[in-house]
C-alpha cells in the first residue's frame, strides 16, 4: 500500500492543493487506483461511501490533460444533478488550491440547453460533468466534441450501468474513441455491473477489496420497534433525544415527506422537503442551506442517498426502510463522511426486522435496538430471537413498508 500521495507519482502543485483541503494521506481507493489510472488503464473501483472515490479519479484526470489546449479531454457521468454539480465544485476547487488550469462545466437537465451550448462554445471546458441524457443530447447535436475525451468516468457505476439506464451510457461510450480510458467507481459493484462495465473495457483493473459491498466502520447502526401508525411520533421522540447536528430523515413517497417537515417544522425542527417534484434551483439552494447550517435537517426521498457529501451530518433516519437492498447503503453513507463518525438510525415495525437482519447479512454490520425512554435513546431488548423468527415478511422487493 502506497502511505503518500508522493508514493503515488502525484505532482508537487496537485499534493499542495490536496493539503489546503486538508488531504495528507490518500485513502485505500486512492493508494490502489491512482497509479494504474495514470498508466491509462481502465478500472472499476469499489469502495464505501464516503471514502475519496472522487479525488480518486480526478486526480489522474488532472495529471493527464493537456492545459494547453482549449479542448474537452475528460467527462464524468453522475446519476444526479445534485452530484453532478458536487463533483464539479471539486474539479474547481483542486484546480484553484493547486494552481492548475483546468477548466470545467456541469451539463445536467432542467436548464436551459441553449445556453449550455454557449458556454460550451465560449469556455470549452478540458472537463464536463453531467447526467447521461443531456450529454447524449448534445453529443447528438454535435454541440459536444466526444472524439476529443480522452477519459470517461461513470460515478455511481452500480446505478448508470443498471439495465435500465446503461444503454445511454454506452451510446456515450460509443461516440468516442478506442483508445479511450474508462473508469467505473462505486460503494457497491453488483456481478452484474461487474460484467457490464468489464464488456466496456480493456483489461479492466478491479479494485474490490471484499466479496460483499461495505460499509463505512464508522457507522453505528440502531433500529426503533414501533407500530406503523407511531412512526413519526418515534420520529420526533428520537430527534428530541440524539439532538443531531445536522440529518436527513428519508421517506419513500412524496406526499409522506412534505406531511413529515411540515409536522416537524410545527415542532421547530428547521427542516426543508427534498423530493423529485421541487426545481433544481430549489434543490441547490436548500443542499447550500444545509452544508452552511441554515437546514438543520432534510426530508428526503432517495434523490439525496447518492452522492451528496456534507460535512457535519451526524445522523441518518430511516422513517421508511428503502426499497432495495443496497439503497441502505448508499442513505447511510451519507453520514461520518472521511473520518467523522455517525449514526443510522432504522424506525421499524416488528414485520420489518427481517429486513434488518437481511442488512447484517448483505453488509456484515451489527444493529443495536433502541427504545425512547424519558427523553433518552437507551438499548431495548424489546425484539426477542423467537419474535424476529416469527416476523414475517413478503419478498423483499416488493412492500417493505406493510
Amino acid at each position: 500500500m502506497n502511505n503518500s500521495f508522493t508514493d503515488l507519482n502525484v505532482n508537487s502543485n496537485i499534493i499542495e492543493g490536496l493539503l489546503k483541503q486538508g488531504i495528507t494521506v490518500p485513502t485505500p481507493i486512492q493508494a490502489s487506483s491512482i497509479l494504474p489510472a495514470l498508466e491509462n488503464k481502465d478500472i472499476i473501483g469499489e469502495a464505501f461511501t464516503g471514502s475519496g472515490k472522487t479525488l480518486a479519479y480526478l486526480i489522474p484526470m488532472f495529471h493527464k490533460i493537456d492545459t494547453s489546449k482549449r479542448e474537452m479531454q475528460g467527462m464524468i457521468l453522475a446519476p444526479t444533478h445534485e452530484l453532478a454539480i458536487q463533483i464539479e465544485d471539486q474539479i474547481k476547487l483542486l484546480a484553484e488550491n493547486s494552481g492548475v488550469p483546468v477548466t470545467s462545466m456541469s451539463i445536467i437537465g432542467e436548464v436551459n440547453i441553449n445556453n449550455q451550448i454557449k458556454k460550451l462554445k465560449d469556455n470549452k471546458p478540458h472537463i464536463i460533468v453531467g447526467t447521461t441524457g443531456r450529454i447524449l443530447d448534445l453529443i447528438k447535436k454535435k454541440k459536444i466534441a466526444a472524439h476529443t475525451i480522452k477519459t470517461i468516468v461513470i460515478d455511481e457505476g452500480d446505478n448508470l450501468l443498471d439495465p435500465k439506464r446503461a444503454d445511454t451510457v454506452k451510446d456515450i461510450i460509443k461516440t468516442t474513441m478506442k483508445d479511450r480510458q474508462l473508469m467505473v467507481f462505486s460503494a457497491s459493484i453488483k456481478l452484474e455491473t461487474l460484467a457490464t462495465a468489464t464488456d466496456l473495457m480493456k483489461e479492466p483493473v478491479v479494485i474490490k477489496s471484499e466479496d460483499k459491498p461495505t460499509i463505512n466502520p464508522n457507522i453505528e447502526h440502531m433500529f426503533v420497534v414501533c407500530d406503523r401508525r407511531d412512526k413519526f411520533e418515534t420520529l420526533r421522540k428520537i430527534i428530541v433525544a440524539v439532538k443531531p447536528e445536522k440529518a436527513i430523515i428519508f421517506v419513500n413517497d412524496n406526499e409522506d415527506i412534505e406531511l413529515t417537515t411540515v409536522k416537524l417544522n410545527y415542532h421547530s425542527k428547521d427542516c426543508f422537503a427534498m423530493n423529485g417534484k421541487i426545481s433544481k434551483e430549489d434543490r441547490k439552494l436548500a443542499i447550500e442551506s444545509f452544508r452552511h447550517g441554515k437546514i438543520k435537517i432534510l426530508v428526503s426521498s432517495d434523490i439525496t442517498a447518492r452522492g451528496l457529501d456534507v460535512e457535519g451530518i451526524t445522523h441518518v433516519f430511516h422513517l421508511d426502510l428503502p426499497l432495495k437492498l443496497n439503497e441502505y447503503l448508499h442513505r447511510s453513507g451519507r453520514t461520518a463522511r472521511g473520518d467523522a463518525h455517525g449514526t443510522s438510525i432504522c424506525i421499524t415495525t416488528i414485520k420489518q426486522l427481517n429486513i434488518i437482519k437481511q442488512y447484517e447479512r448483505a453488509f456484515t454490520v451489527k444493529f443495536t435496538e433502541k427504545k425512547v425512554f424519558g427523553g433518552i435513546l437507551e438499548d431495548s431488548h424489546y425484539a426477542s430471537d423467537a419474535k424476529q423468527d416469527k416476523a414475517k415478511s413478503k419478498s423483499y422487493d416488493s412492500k417493505t413498508n406493510n
